[in-house]
């Protein structure tokens, strides 16, 4: 069983926000797997689905950014995975808009919801794939990540997140090491 968790904010206003990319990822992983991500528990909206004979779990919490750790540990409880069993998909500030970079540990390096997810595992050995979203020079962090994309980033943005999803239904098909040497 695996656990795919897409970080975000909750409500329309964050809808399609920079900080939103790792919600993004699972609807259009959802998509690909033709399933709606629409069951309200753990703190979060998710489905289970089968995936070529495995159970695999669609995440969003509901939680906010900074909280999302409560959200992953009450689904991790209730379905009884392990830490190799997650991988989390989220923005990145220091990546150009849409570019990947899948991992299987580090640090937060800045960001609340991975933070926040480390702190309630007691570890930060987690997979992870990070989808850029860039920076901007004169805007302050906190408003640049809950902008929206600009019309010229769409078609990089829709590519990382096409190909981020792809990279998801890779590793249900073969191991992490592979899809990080054939997505990074």
């Amino acid at each position: 069983m695996k656990l795919i968790v897409g970080l975000g904010n909750p409500g329309k206003e964050y809808e399609g926000t920079r900080h939103n990319c790792g919600f993004m990822v699972v609807d259009e992983l959802a998509n690909k797997l033709n399933t709606e991500i629409n069951q309200n528990k753990f703190k979060g909206l998710y489905t289970k689905v089968k995936y070529h004979g495995e159970d695999v779990i669609l995440l969003k919490p509901q939680t906010y950014m900074n909280l999302s750790g409560e959200s992953v540990i009450a689904a991790m409880n209730f379905f009884k995975l392990d830490k190799e069993d997650i991988i989390v998909i989220y923005d990145d500030l220091d990546m150009p808009v849409g570019k990947l970079r899948l991992r299987k540990t580090g640090s937060a390096g800045g960001h609340n919801g991975i933070k926040n997810i480390i702190a309630h595992l007691s570890s930060q050995d987690f997979k992870r794939i990070r989808v850029g979203i860039d920076r901007h020079k004169y805007m302050k962090v906190v408003d640049y990540v809950l902008s929206r994309f600009a019309k010229e980033e769409t078609e990089a943005i829709n590519q990382g997140i096409d190909k981020a999803s792809d990279a998801v239904l890779d590793y249900l098909d073969h191991d992490f090491d592979y899809i990080m040497n054939r997505y990074n």
